[in-house]
């Protein structure tokens, strides 16, 4: 039988709301959880609660944190089989991949929890004598997290894990069809030791998440927004943070490009092509959109990637497999949309399109070759196993066709000539480039995130992602026993510049 999955708020579960089952999307009439979605009013509680919570959580030393962050992982390490097996059961991700998902989350607290004792500030010299100044990092107090499902423990990680170090209270809101993976992951934290209210979560729906984010900001309990999910929904997100004076730190969608030189390895580019293009069913954010192949090397290329695509295994999640099925009925629905953008001019290839027979949200892969920057397969995030191939005569054509569409988060080029891969990094919109590397895949000690329609220019992951909840804070510090006026009270020293040799 189904669980019932509810909202926990300040460390007490609230068991009612309105029903909601999350599916198994391999077999559409199986219920893994049913879930009891929150109102407005909720999210705005929880929100009131980890602002209380949170005083008194940043006033435990940073290296006590950092030993939390390191249960956490201990902890998730423990529970790795049985965590990636709920995530290929509630979101269709095969278990490979849902395993090297839960890697990330503790490759990201092993990064994490030495950062508790390197949360450096300053010691900055003074034009003063007997003057110091000093900078600190701060915590930005109650941050709220809504997170997409098509990662549903790896990604919330990236924002959980160095919020909380950094001393954060922290409202969660998962996506609802991810609900049982989000709900796990949110107890193996709460077993780490945190105390009751500093990490919440909700499980709403989109207009009730809104709703309520808007009330909590209006009555000052958020002070961070983290957003992973569409670059619409982040744009609204975006909007309403400004208007609070916030800058929210988003993770949006991508349309990423795979540029493929004459001098490539084709097999290693068709593998590369393969992976990030049609791996988890081709939703991540990262997932390859269009492959901009030389036209030299095209029609070898594009042999060799049908072939490839063709082969390809796909199916039953629990097996070895390149993709299982799409996460929910809703991606599916808009899935059946995107392919209706397939014009005359298209080639579509290998072979049908469309939903796959049997009872799972399985569909075919789907190669369109022949695209042009205006179609909308060309220009638009296409969130499923579809990949769009085009052709180019020099490297500034490849750049200009790569940086058309308007996102910028991940981005490849395939070639053996250094000048041409460091010449296409500096060009590229993107904020991740790979060479003779797929478009997925991130590291924890690197910083991730896009530019564009993709982002705001924040990122998550690595060091670089302390500066989205922290703040920093400047002291100055005046022993002289008298007022010193800066800019004022300077001593000076007078140089001859009339002198010459």
């Amino acid at each position: 039988m189904a669980r019932q999955i509810v909202s926990v708020i300040g460390g007490k579960e609230l068991p009612s709301g309105t029903p909601y089952a999350s599916i198994n999307p391999a077999r559409p009439s199986e219920t893994v959880a049913t879930v009891l979605l929150a109102g407005a009013d909720t999210f705005a509680e929880a929100c009131r609660t980890a602002a209380a919570a949170q005083r008194e959580w940043a006033q435990i030393p940073a290296p006590v944190r950092g030993r939390v962050i390191a249960s956490i992982g201990r902890l998730v390490e423990a529970n790795a089989e049985e965590l990636a097996r709920l995530v290929t059961r509630e979101v269709g991700k095969p278990y490979r991949e849902a395993l090297g998902e839960v890697r990330e989350i503790i490759d990201t607290c092993d990064f994490f929890l030495g950062e508790g004792r390197r949360l450096y500030g300053q010691t900055v010299p003074s034009e003063m004598p007997d003057k110091q100044l000093f900078t600190f990092r701060v915590p930005v107090g109650v941050a709220a997290v809504i997170t997409a499902g098509n990662f549903p423990v790896a990604v919330p990680s990236w924002y959980l894990v160095p919020a909380l170090l950094c001393g954060n209270a922290v409202v969660w809101k998962p996506a609802e069809y991810a609900a049982a993976s989000a709900h796990a992951l949110y107890r193996i934290f709460a077993a780490a030791g945190l105390p009751d209210g500093v990490l919440n979560v909700v499980f709403a729906d989109g207009p009730e998440t809104y709703a309520g984010l808007e009330r909590a900001l209006g009555e000052g309990t958020v002070h961070k927004v983290g957003f992973t999910g569409s670059t619409a929904v982040g744009r609204a997100i975006g909007e309403l943070c400004g208007r609070h004076l916030q800058s929210p730190c988003l993770e949006l969608g991508g349309k990423n490009p795979m540029v493929i030189m004459p001098d490539a390895d084709l097999d290693l580019a068709v593998e590369g092509a393969l992976f990030s293009g049609f791996g988890t069913a081709g939703q991540r954010c990262t997932s390859l959109g269009t492959a901009i192949v030389h036209e030299d090397v095209h029609d070898e290329f594009l042999d060799r990637f049908v072939t490839a695509v063709r082969n390809a295994k796909i199916g039953d999640p629990n097996g070895d497999v390149l993709y299982g099925p799409l996460l929910d009925h809703k991606f599916a629905e808009r899935f059946e949309e995107y392919l209706t953008w397939i014009q005359p001019h298209h080639t579509v290839l290998p072979g049908p399109i469309g939903r796959m027979e049997g009872e799972g949200l399985y569909y075919h892969p789907v190669i369109v070759d022949g695209v042009r920057p205006d179609d909308r397969l060309f220009l638009e995030e296409t969130f499923g196993p579809i990949v769009g191939v085009t052709t180019f005569s020099t490297l500034d054509e490849a750049i200009e066709l790569a940086n058309k569409p308007g996102y910028g988060l991940s981005s490849s080029i395939y070639t053996t000539d250094p000048k041409a891969a460091f010449r296409f990094r500096a060009g590229v919109s993107a904020g991740m480039v790979s060479v003779n590397n797929s478009t997925s895949g991130a590291e924890a000690h690197l910083p991730f995130g896009g530019n564009g329609k993709s982002g705001n220019g924040s990122r998550q992951s690595g060091m670089w992602v302390l500066d989205q909840f922290t703040r920093w804070q400047a002291m100055n510090w005046d022993y002289s026993g008298r007022l010193q006026k800066a800019q004022m009270d300077v001593a000076e020293i007078t140089p001859d510049l009339g002198f010459r040799l």
